[in-house]
């Protein structure tokens, strides 16, 4: 399997090891996300490493980039955005082509014109999370769905991102960004009217630079799934967009209200004329 060269200066944890092994891991995890997930238009925004959409099935998938990724070009001998054609029980898969080049913050799409937006540690690069995840909502159909890979700030890779921005240690995850909590995503994203669906955590060895290290530490996963599993270095997060009941407001709701009134006010007048009635034959 052929991969792009990673963007060093970008993401210098793309160079370890540890890096190198989480970027599989999270593969494997967008890989399974994103399979049943259908429709007809879905979108990456940044991290071009790693392949989110190779494993959709969506007829029409583009990678977004914004000036972080200024001076990455795709592979010019392929179209796909990463990988090799990848082959599945199912049939042939393909990446993502190179889309367009756009700030997160004001995407050049028309609302509700995407089924599905995956976001590989996009909103900690950007320069306003809230507002991306904001377009985001914007651009997605009714029920059509979000997946995000998040750095977990309360996790072993979370305190050397900390040690490095205080000058202790220079092996920063993300020397542009800022790590966001699970929880303070997961509230964005109620606000917006995102619902999670679904949510996990893994990667739980410390971040190392030499490999051999790195396999002796394995046991860390196992343990830390059972025995503490929200402090996983990466956390992922699935959310649908709800289409909400509609309101009757303003002067149709006052016609529907009248309208839904006006069988009764015609029995109360035919009972009061019943009445009359019988008093003038009385």
């Amino acid at each position: 399997m052929s991969k792009v060269d990673p963007i060093i200066e970008l993401h210098p944890w793309l160079a370890l090891p540890s890096g190198q092994a989480l970027l599989e891991w999270e593969q494997a995890q967008m890989d399974r996300l994103v399979a049943d997930v259908f429709g007809f238009h879905a979108l990456q925004l940044g991290l071009p490493e790693l392949d989110g959409l190779r494993c959709n099935r969506m007829p029409h998938k583009w990678l977004a980039l914004d000036n972080s990724y200024a001076r990455w070009q795709p592979p010019a001998d392929r179209a796909p955005l990463i990988h090799d054609p990848l082959v599945l029980p199912e049939g042939l898969m393909h990446g993502a082509p190179l889309g367009v080049r756009c700030e997160f913050e004001a995407l050049p799409l028309a609302s509700c014109s995407l089924d599905l937006v995956v976001l590989p540690h996009a909103l900690e690069l950007a320069r306003d999370p809230h507002a991306t995840l904001r377009e985001v909502e914007r651009v997605l159909v009714p029920e059509g769905r979000v997946v995000i890979a998040g750095f977990n700030p309360a996790s072993l890779w979370g305190a050397s991102q900390r040690l490095g921005l205080w000058g202790i240690d220079s092996a920063l995850v993300l020397p542009q960004g800022e790590f966001i909590a699970y929880w303070r995503l997961r509230d964005w994203l109620r606000l917006l009217g995102l619902e999670v669906e679904a949510g996990g955590f893994g990667c739980y060895r410390p971040m190392t630079r030499h490999a051999k290290t790195w396999e002796r530490l394995r046991w860390m996963e196992h343990a830390g799934d059972r025995w503490w599993p929200v402090l996983g270095a990466v956390y992922f997060v699935v959310a649908v967009k709800r289409a909400r009941g509609m309101r009757l407001v303003g002067k149709l709701k006052r016609n529907r209200v009248a309208a839904a009134a006006a069988p009764a006010v015609v029995a109360q007048r035919h009972q009061r004329d019943v009445h009359v009635q019988q008093d003038v034959n009385g």
